[in-house]
């Protein structure tokens, strides 16, 4: 399965860690580095699934979220949320706010391209 992922991070390492293992896996990857950037990207090219950071310059990850889950055309991408920020209120708020996983920074790339996979399975169509 070849999915069309966006991934949302600041972080060098971890944006270049993500695409690699992502497009070694045979999906297509765009990488922004800033929320505004990324919202845009979101809007024009209609990722499968979407990978937001929470810190990032422009919008933050909430922010992008919220605007992702807030468009009727948007709201069907599955996104994960994928940070350094792990404390319990953090991790609640990704959720209220429409994430549909969470997962704290440092983690597997494995476990994230599984969680990607069992995402764009489970994902609905548009309306």
């Amino acid at each position: 399965m070849s999915l069309h992922i966006l991934i949302a991070d600041d972080d060098e390492h971890i944006g270049y860690l993500v695409k690699f293992k992502l497009e070694k896996a045979g999906h297509q990857v765009t990488w922004e580095t800033n929320g505004t950037q990324a919202l845009a990207a979101i809007q024009a090219g209609r990722p499968d699934v979407v990978i937001l950071d929470v810190m990032m310059p422009g919008m933050g990850g909430f922010q992008v979220l919220d605007a992702i889950k807030s468009d009727m055309s948007l709201k069907h991408i599955p996104v994960i949320m994928l940070t350094a920020m792990g404390q319990e209120n953090d991790v609640v708020k990704g959720i209220t706010t429409g994430a549909d996983d969470y997962l704290v920074k440092p983690f597997r790339p494995s476990e994230l391209q599984a969680r990607i996979e069992r995402l764009a399975l489970k994902k609905p169509s548009p309306l």
